[in-house]
């Protein structure tokens, strides 16, 4: 994890929300941004499934960026910044678990089927009626 300390830019920006007089003066808030295409620690599987849980958070340059505002501190939000990263990365190295095929059983065939019919039932009725009036 040391080796992706070294892709990692930390921006410090002024933080909306509160934090009194300090809010229009100090920049707490921390913007995490790692180039995922560019890295050369993560493999290329683990770059697609970070890119994929990543969702929004990724530009179009394959740039992923994370906010931390939660805290009024620069070091709490720096921190967090962080958690929020090793965390995304811990996530994308799991791998998918692969999903076998499956046939629907014959329980759930028939119920499907006589499920239909009894709504092809209420519809038929329902034209009955409209047919009387």
């Amino acid at each position: 994890m040391k080796s992706l300390e070294n892709e990692i830019t930390l921006e410090y920006i002024r933080a909306s929300g509160p934090g009194g007089q300090n809010v229009n003066k100090v920049a707490t808030a921390v913007q995490l941004r790692f180039d995922i295409l560019r890295s050369r620690t993560l493999a290329s599987d683990l770059k697609g499934r970070l890119i994929q849980l990543a969702g929004k958070r990724v530009n179009a340059d394959g740039v992923l960026v994370l906010e931390a505002k939660r805290f009024r501190a620069q070091e709490q939000n720096r921190e967090d910044a962080l958690r929020k990263f090793y965390e995304l990365v811990r996530k994308a190295g799991e791998k998918p678990k692969a999903r076998h095929k499956t046939k629907p059983t014959k329980a759930s065939k028939e119920k499907r089927l006589t499920k239909k019919k009894q709504r092809g039932e209420i519809k038929k009725l329902r034209r009955e009626k409209i047919g009387a009036q």
